[in-house]
């Protein structure tokens, strides 16, 4: 039984050793480039995964109608809950099982986590969602192509103390996202002669806000910062609201998703992002807006613009080195991107810095009807 079990496999190695160099070769070239998300996708922080997966999927789509690689992409989505536990499991697994070379992640916590191991198999991760301080030069292969929050920060403490509004109360989330804002938030105030006069740290989980509400009453602020993230953005601002707190609410891009937006209490909630540029002549800005608005009959977001971008970047990066003969690893795009430094995006010109994270404007916005309207 043995004997009858071996003899067959000897044709087919045969056969494999017969087959020509050019067919063999021909069959590596056709061999997809795998990237990852590493996004939510349940949950209460879905909403994100949805909108960074919706901008990365068409950066992909125009990717494949241009023809702009030799070899197609897959997209490979794990869960990442939103945790730094989802964020090592899922890494480790679009590592080690499905061989990504580049992946895209959002959330603080997430990228602190998946970093290390993304670091130990040359991955490039890119962040389009996650703005804690301390994510600057967490690795060599890991960039951001958004803005962090120091930048929102300088931004928008001096535009509160030109509005006399120096004395904040501070809601926000125990955890590295959370706590890198409230670094960077007290220490931005004190250069304006501000402070925060009560500060309230809380969990991802939680939910309730009354006995909050009630002691940002008696500490008399002059207007509410909140550094939270999810739905669970829009039960602060209801709760706060719901209480009789009519001080100007203020926080930063992580509201800028529809659910916040769209809220009734919302209206009035000042908050910074990026600075779009959605309507720059460019035939990239151009193309992305008019087909978004296409297929879902509205504005894209800053988060939908910077995954985008993410996917768009290694297109740019690959085509390059595929056209120099060169291998596409960790290694190669990373040098690629510090070699060229300036790249033609959505919004316009993308410009990376020595640790590959992009360089944007900051701009401060209010909610009006649902919308943004700027008001720098």
């Amino acid at each position: 039984m043995p004997q009858s079990h071996a003899w067959p496999r000897r044709p087919l190695l045969a056969g494999i050793a017969a087959l020509p160099l050019f067919a063999i070769r021909r069959a590596r070239a056709e061999e997809p480039y795998v990237l990852g998300t590493l996004f939510p996708m349940a949950g209460p922080n879905a909403e994100y995964g949805t909108i960074f997966t919706a901008g990365a999927q068409m950066a992909l789509a125009h990717i494949a109608e241009d023809k702009m690689l030799s070899r197609p992409i897959v997209l490979r989505a794990e869960d990442s809950q939103g945790t730094p536990q989802g964020g090592a499991v899922g890494m480790s697994k679009l590592v080690n099982v499905d061989h990504a070379i580049y992946v895209l992640v959002g959330f603080t916590g997430v990228s602190k986590a998946a970093a290390p191991i993304a670091a130990r198999a040359k991955v490039i991760l890119v962040n389009g969602g996650g703005v804690g301080p301390d994510l600057a030069g967490l690795s060599p292969y890991y960039w951001n192509v958004i803005p962090l929050a120091p930048d929102e920060i300088r931004t928008i403490v001096p535009y509160l103390a030109s509005q006399n509004l120096r004395r904040l109360a501070f809601i926000y989330i125990n955890d590295p996202f959370g706590n890198g804002v409230r670094q960077s938030l007290k220490a931005e105030l004190a250069k304006v002669g501000g402070s925060v006069v009560i500060e309230d740290a809380i969990l991802p989980t939680d939910q309730q806000f009354g006995a909050i509400a009630a002691r940002i009453r008696d500490a008399k602020p002059d207007a509410v910062y909140f550094a939270s993230y999810g739905a669970q953005q829009a039960e602060i601002i209801k709760q706060l609201r719901d209480s009789g707190i009519t001080l100007p609410l203020v926080t930063y891009s992580g509201a800028n998703i529809p659910s916040v937006e769209t809220l009734p209490e919302a209206e009035g909630l000042v908050l910074t992002t990026q600075a779009s540029a959605l309507s720059s002549d460019d035939p990239v800005t151009q193309r992305f807006v008019r087909d978004w608005r296409a297929k879902y009959g509205t504005d894209p977001t800053a988060y939908n613009q910077n995954y985008y971008n993410a996917v768009r970047l290694f297109a740019l990066l690959t085509a390059s080195l595929e056209k120099a003969g060169k291998p596409v690893n960790g290694d190669t795009l990373r040098a690629e991107l510090l070699a060229r430094r300036r790249f033609p995006l959505v919004g316009g010109e993308g410009v990376f810095d020595d640790l590959c994270d992009i360089s944007m404007k900051i701009v401060v916005n209010r909610v009006e009807k649902g919308k943004l309207v700027p008001l720098t």
